[in-house]
């Protein structure tokens, strides 16, 4: 059997936890901060965790991270 290969993108945006879930940067911050307000900036310092449903499909992207 070949080997499986990760997803490129998802190897650079994803992390997994030591308990086995994906941690993912927060969106919304690249451009346009100027219209956010403060309150969204500060809650959106960091990194958050995924749902289940998003945090399967992350998984089947990156097979050997685990």
């Amino acid at each position: 059997m070949p080997k499986m290969k990760t997803k490129s993108g998802a190897k650079k945006r994803f992390k997994f936890t030591a308990s086995g879930r994906v941690k993912v940067g927060q969106t919304g911050k690249r451009h346009g901060m100027i219209k956010r307000t403060a309150k969204f900036i500060r809650k959106s310092r960091g990194m958050v965790v995924l749902q289940k449903g998003d945090e399967n499909l992350i998984k089947w992207y990156m097979p050997y991270n685990r």
